[in-house]
């Protein structure tokens, strides 16, 4: 049987302070996704699912299995969509032009977006997506779910879980997920939108 991995991050785990700590990368990506991983990979041997894509897993599996495979593709697009900090830092192209089309301007969405993040009770993931047609979505997963679970393409995703951000911000939420979008690579963000 062929194992998940830990996903190799495409930046240093400086690389994005101050918005995120190097400590904080450490426990989530080193200790909070690897556990996920070791957890997958232990309950696929001898499983039916075992042989199929992150994806399919998760439309498909149950219990603490779907728990950590959706965990993994959920951190997978997390860590994915990060750079270092940059100034006024804003979307490009097609999503742009949506952004504005759908919610107005790019400061509308992002009001709506950090909401919906703060206002998640518990655990979870507040998302962007596409549906079929392209339109943008906004929605609030609990604990491990994801979008394809709903027919969409996820493009964007905050993780509201504690351990994403309480070493840096404690219990300010809204504060972490105000700065993210300085470390937001909206050239990948406008790459899922577009494919």
């Amino acid at each position: 049987m062929e194992k998940f991995e830990l996903m190799v991050l495409p930046y240093a785990p400086e690389a994005l302070e101050p918005v995120i700590s190097k400590e904080t990368i450490g426990f989530h990506h080193g200790k909070h996704l690897a556990g996920y991983v070791n957890n997958l990979n232990g309950l696929l041997e001898g499983s039916p699912l075992a042989g199929l894509s992150l994806e399919e897993i998760v439309l498909k599996a149950d219990g603490g299995m779907l728990n950590n495979a959706g965990q993994i593709l959920n951190h997978n697009l997390y860590f994915g969509q990060f750079c270092a900090p940059k100034a006024d830092n804003r979307p490009i192209g097609k999503l742009a032009e949506a952004f504005n089309k759908q919610f107005g301007s790019f400061e509308a969405f992002k009001d709506e977006f950090q909401k919906k993040g703060a206002t998640l009770f518990g655990s979870g993931w507040v998302w962007l997506s596409a549906d079929a047609e392209g339109k943008l979505v906004i929605t609030q997963e609990p604990n491990a779910a994801n979008p394809i679970q709903k027919s969409l393409k996820p493009l964007l995703t905050f993780d509201v879980w504690e351990h994403a951000y309480y070493l840096d911000y404690q219990n300010r939420r809204p504060d972490h997920l105000a700065a993210l979008w300085q470390i937001i690579d909206w050239e990948v963000i406008e790459s899922r939108y577009v494919l």
